[in-house]
């Protein structure tokens, strides 16, 4: 069940967008004398992802010129903040698969605010930006750019939520 834990929390630096993303391809193996981190391992595959919804998003939208060297940079901060949310609820996973088996009534309920703190911070943070978008590129566009950055959120919270274990 650990192993389970352990690859949804590597798929959890890409929560939002990317999990609708085809799989990435395999890293490079190590030097014998120079070990691969999980850690690495982690953050390779959500730089992978995160562009890969970029492309994603990319694909979904239709921009001019013009607003598309509005938008990209716009959206690149958008990401760096969901990096910020996703690594903490990174954190909290890594503990729940410490403790998920002998925890408190103490830490059940705070793995679950954080849960609950996660979805309020990636909701705020879209509400954020859809008024930031609309700044560049017309309202149409913004709703639809994070229609799509929760639907593949949403995709992304289903395949994580289906391997990790309930607590006890």
């Amino acid at each position: 069940m650990n192993m389970k834990i352990t690859f949804a929390m590597l798929g959890l630096l890409c929560t939002a967008p990317v999990f609708a993303a085809d799989a990435p391809a395999a890293p490079a193996p190590a030097a014998a004398q120079d070990p691969v981190t999980p850690e690495q391992v982690a953050e390779q595959v959500r730089i992978d992802l995160q562009a890969k919804a970029a492309d994603m998003m990319a694909k979904g939208l239709t921009l001019n010129a013009e607003q598309a060297a509005k938008f990209w940079p716009m959206f690149e901060s958008f990401q760096k903040e969901q990096k910020k949310i996703i690594e903490a609820q990174l954190k909290a996973l890594l503990k729940y698969r410490d403790t998920y088996q002998n925890m408190s009534d103490k830490e059940a309920l705070a793995y679950a605010n954080s849960l609950l703190a996660r979805d309020q911070q990636i909701h705020d943070l879209r509400v954020k930006y859809l008024a930031k978008f609309q700044t560049v590129v017309p309202a149409h566009t913004a709703a639809r750019a994070i229609q799509l950055d929760r639907r593949l959120g949403l995709v992304g919270q289903l395949k994580i939520s289906t391997q990790v274990p309930l607590i006890p």
